[in-house]
């Protein structure tokens, strides 16, 4: 039986905690939060009783009998909550974003090298059921050799933000680095899952909302030498939208289409959920309907990834190591949009032709 301590009990990690109860072979242990209040709202819901709740990670090393800690909190917290699990000898699942600079992440990635324990970034999105079709079709070969992607994102969530309505994650206004940061994690991780790693990329930022204080738009074109891609996101469209909004809250309507060019064939994903894949002939092939953002489901694919590797000893997909990339990819992106320069991936300082170093 994997013993699982929480750290963290706010919105999301109810997501952890459904998936958790859903696994062989692993008990909620103990939870742990600041908040007296959210903490024991989670331990009723999940059933943990009062003894095995904590007000800080300390507490709940010391005392609770845990094998796994879960870490739900902010990226400015994981450097030293990541420090104490790995120093427990605790394995270590951690949200993302992972940090907030590199050189924390690898700080972090070391600290759990150093004392043996295995630590795994909790990137959900390539484990979404859309994404998993996607990865599926290209293994098969059905694109053929790539020539171009477009990956696109919309919402009409920034520009809503307004202090008078109900945000879930309120921090979200408060980021100085918000869309290619918080979900740019998500989507490079995605990225290179399913297209591998990219030589080059250049970026363009731009705020829309005067609710937030970081970005919340942009497009980012990444180089892979024989194929290019363009990352198309927007919290300020409402060209995607399926459905009425909420008046008093500002809740995510997130959409996300891809359309893969090959020599063999298209991949299109649409904001509905559909696959499908067109031929030379202009046929097309419906390859799955309906697919959703399974925000749960990936959760527990997710999880029981991590147990798994646990229990074989085999590599996480997203381990700490493997998410430095993920990282490069992030803030690379700032650095050419506030650099009005591309950027090699390589180690290399690269300005094209046209921007400035």
């Amino acid at each position: 039986m994997w013993k699982v301590g929480l750290v963290g009990t706010g919105f999301w990690s109810e997501k952890h905690l459904k998936a958790w109860r859903r696994i062989p072979g692993v008990e909620i242990h103990a939870l742990c939060n600041r908040s007296p209040e959210k903490l024991m709202n989670k331990a009723r819901e999940f059933g943990v009783p009062e003894e095995r709740c904590f007000r800080t990670l300390e507490d709940m090393l010391r005392h609770a009998d845990i094998d796994i800690v879960d870490i739900v909190t902010g990226p400015e917290t994981h450097e030293r909550l990541v420090a104490l699990a790995a120093e427990a000898g605790k394995h270590i699942l951690c949200q993302k974003p992972f940090a907030p600079s590199l050189e924390e992440a690898e700080r972090i990635v070391e600290s759990a090298d150093r004392h043996g324990v295995r630590l795994m970034v909790t990137e959900n999105w390539r484990w979404l059921a859309p994404f998993q079709t996607l990865k599926r079709l290209l293994g098969e070969g059905v694109a053929g050799e790539l020539g171009m992607v477009r990956y696109a994102h919309s919402d009409l969530f920034a520009v809503r933000m307004s202090p008078d309505k109900f945000l879930p994650q309120p921090f979200l206004t408060k980021m100085p680095r918000l869309i290619f940061y918080e979900m740019g994690a998500h989507w490079f991780d995605t990225w290179r899952f399913l297209f591998g790693e990219p030589e080059r990329l250049y970026a363009e930022m731009r705020r829309h909302s005067p609710y937030v204080a970081g970005e919340d738009a942009g497009v980012v074109t990444l180089s892979h030498g024989r194929f290019y891609g363009i990352l198309d996101v927007s919290w300020a469209t409402r060209r995607d939208l399926t459905e009425p909004l909420e008046p008093d809250a500002v809740l995510a309507h997130h959409k996300e289409s891809v359309t893969i060019d090959g020599d063999k064939a298209t991949i299109i994903l649409d904001v509905y959920g559909n696959i499908f894949v067109i031929d030379d002939a202009g046929n097309k092939t419906a390859v799955a309907e309906g697919l959703t953002l399974d925000h749960e489901e990936s959760h527990f694919r997710l999880q029981s990834h991590f147990i798994e590797c646990l229990e074989t000893g085999r590599e996480f997909q997203t381990s700490g190591a493997d998410n430095l990339k993920t990282l490069r990819l992030a803030f690379s992106a700032y650095r050419s949009a506030e650099e009005h320069a591309a950027v090699r991936l390589d180690g290399g300082d690269a300005a094209e032709s046209g921007g400035r170093r």
